[in-house]
């Protein structure tokens, strides 16, 4: 890994040597002179799909951190300083690191940016895997169905995690892609950021059940095609 500082930002790099311009990698200007955007995904702000395989050996994702809620309206992006392990991005970033070492499906972490701003706050991005040909489950589900062996590899990944006690804050039917590999579906699982490692086991099953809300939700908001069954295989999977 590389980490240093320039000026009042700190950056982190899932790199062994430095590359020319990396204080800029975080910049979305930087990467539109370049003629490298892709494509791009509105959410609470703009997540930005950049061409880097020739530089990266992947192509890559561009997250700006924002704040939700009606705190969000006041404050858009700045977030109090702790310590730099903890800000947004450095903390999703190394839990990503260490999942990503582990063998589960989830994007490769590529870089971290923390900018320090006025009275104690900080702004963050983070730089990560662009998983290619996938897209979000629940539009997948708007096509078509899954096999019960897809349910069961879902249920598997999601028991991959829980065994390395790591809690998904957010595990949601949108955290859930489905990449079609030749004659196969390949699930990963995304957006990692205030997760952590947790003790225990009863937050497991609160985990599951918000999954299991969030799928019920998506039958009634988008029309998902998503049954009992389903949900059936999916714990199926989880439980073997």
């Amino acid at each position: 890994m590389l980490e240093f500082k320039h000026k009042n930002t700190f950056f982190l790099f899932n790199f062994k040597q430095p590359k020319a311009q990396q204080v800029c990698f975080f910049q979305s200007t930087f990467w539109k002179k370049q003629a490298r955007i892709l494509g791009s995904a509105r959410g609470r702000g703009v997540t930005w799909f950049l061409q880097t395989e020739d530089m990266f050996g992947v192509n890559a994702t561009l997250k700006h951190y924002y704040r939700g809620g009606v705190w969000g309206k006041i404050n858009r992006d700045c977030y109090r300083f702790s310590t730099l392990s903890t800000t947004r991005s450095f903390a999703e970033f190394s839990l990503l690191k260490q999942l990503h070492e582990a063998g589960l499906a989830v994007p490769k972490p590529l870089g971290a940016c923390v900018e320090k701003v006025a009275f104690g706050f900080y702004r963050a991005d983070l730089l990560t895997e662009k998983i290619e040909q996938a897209q979000d489950l629940t539009v997948y589900l708007q096509q078509a169905m899954l096999t019960e062996q897809d349910w069961h590899k879902v249920g598997q990944l999601i028991r991959q995690l829980h065994s390395m006690q790591v809690c998904h804050t957010d595990l949601n039917a949108h955290n859930i892609l489905v990449q079609q590999r030749q004659n196969e579906r390949k699930f990963w699982l995304i957006d990692f950021d205030k997760c952590a490692h947790q003790l225990g086991e009863r937050w497991k099953r609160e985990n599951l059940n918000r999954l299991h809300r969030s799928f019920m939700k998506e039958v009634a908001r988008m029309n998902i095609q998503f049954r009992q069954s389903d949900w059936q295989a999916l714990l199926g999977g989880y439980q073997a």
